[in-house]
């Protein structure tokens, strides 16, 4: 990666795993308020030769603590920005002005450790996305417990009830603290005849991400059938 010239420049490691820089201080300042860069955001400056998380830096440090204290001032009324939509990474690509209507159909839930956020069997009516936190997939045999996947900021969950309204395919509860955003089925639709401009690119990206799952998926599954076969043919 090539060094900018000014040692007052930063680059910042977005959610898709790719650097963007270099900005000024001016423009870093802008993208906290906007929520695209967050406290535990990477920021690389050439005077330091280090990433390091955008909180633990001085120069930053300020700009945290006020949008901390404004958040906590206005909980009971959070008004989505863009740059806290585009953690998302199904909405990274997204234009701010279609993330400031599509927040307008999200629901804001913070759950506590141990909630069930959907359980196995039950119909499906919303899909999660999640700001912050951890949750995992699970189904229980019996008392026991068994993993299918973990969750993390960024990801999301449940997408297949907007289509079907099928039974929930496995538990899924939190393992922390949470913050996820709601998008109900009803709500989909609701965008997808009043603001078919947003619902597509949204569509679109689901779609893209639930291809690559499934073709994750055949490969995992292919894997193991050659190993299933290759232990047979050893027998």
């Amino acid at each position: 990666m090539e060094l900018p010239a000014s040692v007052n420049d930063y680059f910042i490691w977005g959610i898709d795993d790719s650097p963007y820089g270099p900005v000024p201080l001016p423009v870093l300042v802008d993208w906290i308020s906007d929520e695209r860069v967050m406290p535990d955001t990477w920021v690389f400056t050439r005077s330091g030769c280090a990433w390091q998380k955008a909180s633990d830096m001085p120069e930053l440090k300020e700009f945290f603590k006020a949008q901390t204290e404004f958040i906590s001032a206005t909980s009971s009324d959070i008004r989505l920005k863009p740059g806290a939509l585009r953690r998302i990474k199904i909405l990274a690509e997204m234009k701010d002005a279609q993330l400031a209507h599509l927040a307008d159909f999200l629901e804001f839930q913070e759950l506590l450790q141990h909630a069930v956020v959907v359980r196995q069997g039950e119909p499906g009516d919303a899909m999660f996305l999640i700001l912050s936190g951890e949750l995992r997939a699970r189904t229980m045999i019996g008392e026991r417990e068994t993993i299918l996947t973990t969750f993390g900021p960024g990801d999301f969950f449940g997408e297949m009830s907007l289509f079907d309204k099928g039974p929930r395919s496995a538990d899924v509860v939190t393992n922390v603290d949470s913050t996820v955003l709601r998008l109900s089925a009803a709500a989909l639709e609701r965008l997808t005849r009043e603001m078919p401009s947003v619902a597509a690119p949204f569509l679109q990206a689901t779609s893209r991400t639930l291809s690559a799952r499934i073709r994750a998926d055949n490969k995992r599954l292919t894997r193991v059938a050659q190993q299933f076969s290759a232990s047979g043919d050893l027998r």
